[in-house]
């Protein structure tokens, strides 16, 4: 079957069940006052007509949208949850961050602290944390082996730690 055969099909389809099918929505949907249930299903409609230049024709269209139509909503309920877990998990880090710093005196130990690193394990971590360059990029500027960089990067960490805490851990 051609495309075009197919999305006649399926716009045939939708003149004759289009009631059905937002009736069906709206009963998967009823508690949810701010989706609308023929938004869902212009929705599916666009997207399988997007898909069937690409796909084999459908046998049973009718199971195939309805099953559409479930997913689509299936989606839509599992978005704000998503985003609530996001949302969540960033205040987390916020607070973690701004516990973990304390105050600014603890940013301007770690900066003093820093300026005590050799000259090459400071300007790794600079370059890697702060700046945000690549380890590959900073061998092929500086001319040094990534696992150099690497290894001057992980003793600067330790370094720090070590004078932040006072060496304890």
């Amino acid at each position: 079957m051609s495309a075009e055969a197919q999305k006649k099909r399926i716009a045939g389809f939708i003149a004759t069940e289009w009631g059905r099918l937002v009736s069906s929505v709206r009963g998967w949907i009823a508690d949810a006052a701010d989706r609308d249930a023929e938004d869902v299903v212009q929705d599916v409609l666009e997207r399988m007509f997007v898909t069937v230049d690409d796909a084999e024709p459908v046998a049973d269209l009718s199971a195939y949208f309805y099953r559409a139509l479930r997913n689509r909503v299936i989606d839509l309920y599992r978005k704000p949850k998503r985003m609530a877990e996001l949302s969540e998990e960033i205040a987390d880090i916020r607070y973690d961050v701004e516990e973990a710093l304390g105050q600014e005196e603890a940013t301007e130990a770690m900066f003093e602290a820093m300026e005590e690193l050799p000259q090459a394990q400071r300007e790794v971590l600079v370059a890697t944390e702060l700046e945000g360059r690549s380890f590959k990029e900073l061998a092929e500027e500086w001319n040094v082996p990534i696992g150099t960089l690497l290894a001057r990067k992980s003793r600067a960490v330790h370094a720090l730690r070590d004078m932040l805490t006072g060496g304890d851990e």
